[in-house]
């Protein structure tokens, strides 16, 4: 007799067990009435009815998934590792259930072609200095194909591009390379420069002779402080004229 009521108690237990359910305020209830879509429910408590329908819970949190290494070929043929990150969340539960049998699988398979496809058809260069814009333009990729998902893509982030050693030496000599070259035009435009003012130096002295003397004793002037040295340098005849008519 006890043996029939404890059965009984279980049975009832489990009925209960199976048409009550609590849905946190991110989940949210799929419901199917003997297989056909029904509604959207939750959060909070649902009822529904054992055998006749069933529930699939969805997450409505934003989900983080790591892209796994991809060896992309970039249009210049240079073979890399890229790894990403995609930032995601479900914002349709209907449809993330019914149009697609494993949207986290579908997400990601997704993520590492448009990955590969995107990246392939740039150059390093441009992988390196322009990953703010590949994110942008692989986000925008995604989150069309996955609208029809119900998936909403709120970020893509490439995490690093791995380059073997060979190629590593040669971007470094590229970049040493282009530092020398710039430190070269740099020192060309000075002279550049510095050849046009002792040109209009030169033009304004050449006006006066008198100047032109007294930018002589200048430098002789600035030879004299060294003292270590015995200088012996031409004094202009015109020079000595100007001091003879002085005495005069």
């Amino acid at each position: 007799m006890y043996i029939t009521y404890l059965v009984i108690a279980l049975i009832l237990l489990l009925i209960l067990f199976n048409i009550f359910h609590v849905l946190r305020e991110y989940e949210r209830a799929v419901v199917f009435t003997l297989g056909r879509f029904w509604k959207v429910k939750g959060p909070g408590l649902i009822v529904i009815i054992p055998g006749i329908q069933q529930i699939v819970r969805v997450q409505l949190r934003t989900v983080v998934m790591d892209v796994p290494p991809q060896d992309v070929i970039s249009r210049d043929n240079v073979s890399v590792q890229v790894s990403a990150v995609v930032y995601f969340r479900v914002i349709n539960p209907e449809r993330a259930v019914i149009q697609v049998e494993d949207y986290s699988a579908a997400v990601s398979q997704l993520a590492q072609t448009t990955l590969r496809s995107v990246l392939g058809q740039h150059e390093l260069d441009d992988m390196l200095a322009e990953r703010t814009k590949l994110n942008t333009d692989i986000q925008k990729i995604l989150d069309e194909h996955t609208d029809a998902w119900g998936i909403k893509i709120s970020m893509v982030e490439i995490k690093r591009i791995d380059i073997n050693e060979s190629m590593v030496r040669a971007i470094a000599q590229q970049a040493e390379a282009e530092r020398e070259r710039r430190a070269k035009v740099i020192y060309a435009d000075g002279e550049l420069q510095a050849s046009k003012k002792l040109l209009e130096a030169a033009q304004v002295l050449s006006q006066q002779s008198q100047a032109l003397q007294l930018r002589y004793l200048q430098t002789l002037t600035n030879i004299a402080s060294d003292k270590t040295s015995t200088i012996v340098f031409p004094v202009p005849i015109e020079l000595m004229s100007m001091f003879s008519k002085e005495q005069k």
